[in-house]
């Protein structure tokens, strides 16, 4: 396909045309330049294409596909070869359908545990979702299938989602909302990005100059298309103006609107081509990479879902060893999740799996099992929690299965608390009181409280929402066939109220405000020393790793240099076993607030008992920078940066120091505003200051002195003419 010679020979019309949708789920053909139409569909954990266009039918009669566990229990494997091969085995799916770009993933942030769509997303942390992000675009693609990154920008709530207006300052946006999706742009070229249906700081996405434009197309190099999310548009000819190139669904209804702003000059042949040559750009890949799969390999996919699923769960308690469960023991398996189980989420990530695991099935090909269901809904049934606590009496051990519903948790709505269903918890309560080797299996897409069984209950296996396998990995898991090797992606608190955006979520419908800033998720506890119920990163295992010997590659950096942090890895148990080693870096000293720490790199490791592995982890010089609005770009600021090395943001194992020397100002220039304090603690200026104040005279053991030192230096020189000097020291 001749791009360049197909634009030169399109008409205006057709042009514009191509830059919506031609269907729901489908672009415009040309055929007389032979440009074919290409289907989207949905798809952040597996492809759920629709069987209609209609509109009150576009969720349901989906094709059957490999249904894979939630992205944040993907990011829970801290496994990117894994997510790629997830990637690939769902690419597979979406030739054999004839689908040529996939609608994910997502890579927004988790402000809040009560974000409906969290189960979407990765992870709280921007790194961590970047890197997951970057290996699952990498999987699709290496298929012959395009992804769309979503949904860009600041899109972190379901209320009022379509009209509210994100107000997030410039550091932020860029330190923890747009990191994943640079990450991605840079590391692995996403073929299309959808941007969102929100305002970022009163812009509607679609029409918002700055981001598109200017940010993600002209900063970072983004080649590929920029999408809407469906019905995300409000003002045609400003999207067209401003950066989106396909507006979605179709057919556009709007084409007239923008051939009249192009006969008025309010759109240019340039912006026209320069969305024509994207999309055509997309459309060229999708022909060129197009292969014939006759059939679903549909265990092998299965296989590969089963993978994840295993190494995302996430053991947080195993008082005493209750895990693994001896094999042939006499066990009792209670709670309608176990028969009916709950895998995925809700809304347009909802799929029609090619297969099911049933929980209660895979228990019972190792121990002799009882069933009760224990509730029906999310209201208590005393007469199913009698009949379950009866099964549970005399048992070696009774598994409880509970967690959120689609009621609770879905597209479209947020969650109203972070609690379980009362019935869930009436029965976990009746059944610890007869025996005491309960453990409890939980589902969820984010963090849930957990407190009121936290205690009662020996064992908690986190299975988030596992996909179409989760029956048979949760039994593996129980039984240690496989040793528990998941982390946290997100932090467990104590209470909703901890959470750092518990007075600004979600806002109105006017406004959400981002006021924690940078403060997120680990981010804000790990700062205020806050306690957890269970940390960011946490996630026990089988078997016990050592750290130690920790090593940098230099104890000085400056600008451009890279750091490699080595360490050593030992498994000193009796299984098997796989680490996630996590690389935080704090800044001693830094003149903008910052974490306590961040995570800037990790390893997940495969040991055998008794095997130590040496691990390298490279920092570059972003890892140690901060967002600077007034260089408008990142840069580091001179000082001594610890390295912290463990398993889990709260289990530091190995810390270390290195000296970065930038070759950037990071600070803002001191003005006559500024106290005196400020001036004489800042070397750049602390010299001259305490010169003038010895030419005035001032004694800075005088009892006036703590009152001059909260003042602006501009005010000395009215209140004190002897320091005039010093108001023209601070001047300079």
């Amino acid at each position: 396909m001749d791009i360049e010679a197909i634009i030169r020979n399109m008409t205006v019309e057709e042009k514009i045309r191509l830059l919506a949708g031609a269907s729901f789920w489908s672009t415009h053909a040309v055929e007389r330049l032979g440009i074919p139409s290409v289907v989207l569909t949905d798809g952040p954990h597996g492809l759920r294409l629709s069987g209609s266009d209609e509109t009150g039918d576009i969720l349901a009669n989906a094709k059957p596909a490999t249904a894979f566990p939630i992205e944040a229990a993907m990011a829970a494997t801290w496994n990117e070869r894994l997510v790629e091969e997830a990637g690939r085995t769902i690419a597979e799916e979406c030739q054999h359908y004839g689908v040529g770009i996939l609608l994910g993933p997502g890579v927004n942030g988790k402000r809040s545990p009560l974000g409906g769509r969290n189960f979407e997303y990765y992870s709280e942390d921007p790194y961590l979702s970047g890197r997951m992000g970057s290996a699952f675009v990498r999987g699709v693609q290496s298929g012959g299938v395009g992804t769309s990154v979503k949904h860009f920008v600041a899109n972190e709530q379901e209320t009022n989602r379509m009209v509210v207006s994100s107000e997030v300052d410039e550091r932020t946006l860029r330190e923890i909302y747009l990191l994943p999706f640079e990450m991605i742009v840079k590391d692995a070229q996403p073929w299309t990005i959808m941007c969102a249906y929100n305002k970022v700081n009163g812009t509607q996405m679609a029409n918002h100059d700055g981001l598109l434009n200017g940010v993600l197309k002209n900063e970072w190099g983004f080649e590929g298309l920029v999408m809407s999310d469906w019905g995300a548009v409000e003002d045609k000819t400003a999207s067209v103006r401003c950066g989106l190139d396909l507006e979605m669904p179709g057919p556009g209804a709007r084409d007239a609107e923008v051939l009249e702003a192009y006969r008025n000059g309010l759109v240019t042949d340039e912006q026209l081509d320069d969305h024509v040559r994207r999309i055509l750009g997309v459309i060229q890949k999708i022909a060129a990479s197009k292969r014939d799969v006759p059939a679903l390999e549909a265990d092998r996919h299965h296989e590969v879902a089963r993978k994840v699923a295993e190494e995302a769960i996430v053991l947080l308690k195993n008082e005493g060893g209750l895990l693994p469960l001896a094999k042939g023991a006499n066990i009792a398996v209670l709670g309608k999740f176990a028969e009916i189980p709950r895998f995925q989420g809700g809304g347009s990530s909802h799929m029609n799996p090619a297969k099911l695991d049933i929980p209660l099935d895979a228990l019972s090909a190792f121990a002799h099992t009882v069933y009760g269901a224990g509730y029906a809904d999310e209201s208590p049934d005393e007469e199913l929690i009698e009949e379950a606590a009866e099964l549970a009496k005399g048992k070696d051990a009774v598994i409880v299965f509970v967690g959120t519903t689609e009621k609770i948790e879905s597209e479209g709505y947020d969650r109203a608390d972070i609690g379980l269903p009362e019935s869930h918890l009436r029965l976990i309560e009746a059944v610890a009181r007869v025996n005491p080797n309960v453990a409890v299996v939980t589902h969820s897409g984010s963090a849930i409280d957990l407190r009121p069984f936290e205690r009662s209950v020996r064992a908690i296996v986190h299975a988030w929402l596992p996909g179409q396998a989760g029956g048979s990995a949760i039994a593996n898991i129980l039984f240690g066939e496989t040793n528990p090797s998941g982390k946290l992606s997100e932090t467990f608190p104590l209470a909703l109220e901890h959470n750092p955006s518990y007075l600004s979520f979600p806002g109105d419908i006017a406004s959400v405000r981002y006021s924690e800033g940078i403060f997120v998720g680990y981010r804000y506890y790990d700062t205020k020393k806050l306690d957890v119920l269970y940390p960011f990163g946490h996630g026990l295992s089988y078997t016990e790793f050592q750290y130690a010997n920790l090593r940098l590659s230099a104890d000085r950096l400056e600008n451009g240099g890279t750091l490699q942090v080595t360490f050593d890895v030992t498994n000193r148990g009796a299984r098997a076993g796989k680490e996630v080693a996590q690389v935080y870096v704090r800044d001693i000293k830094a003149s903008v607030p910052k974490p306590d720490k961040e995570l800037k790199g990790f390893a997940k490791i495969g040991l055998a008992p008794g095997e130590t592995k040496t691990v390298t982890v490279e920092l570059d010089e972003r890892a140690f920078s901060h967002y600077c609005p007034h260089l408008r770009r990142f840069a580091v600021e001179t000082g001594v940066f610890a390295i912290l090395v463990g398993s889990s943001s709260r289990d530091i194992r190995l810390s270390a120091t290195v000296f970065f020397h930038s070759g950037d100002e990071t600070r803002l220039p001191l003005t006559p505003d500024h106290s005196l304090k400020e001036w004489l603690e800042d070397d750049r200026s602390a010299s001259r200051i305490r010169e003038a104040l010895r030419n005035a005279n001032v004694d800075e053991a005088s009892p006036l002195f703590p009152i001059l030192l909260g003042m602006p230096v501009r005010k000395l020189r009215l209140l004190f003419p002897a320091l005039e000097g010093l108001s023209a020291a601070a001047a300079e």
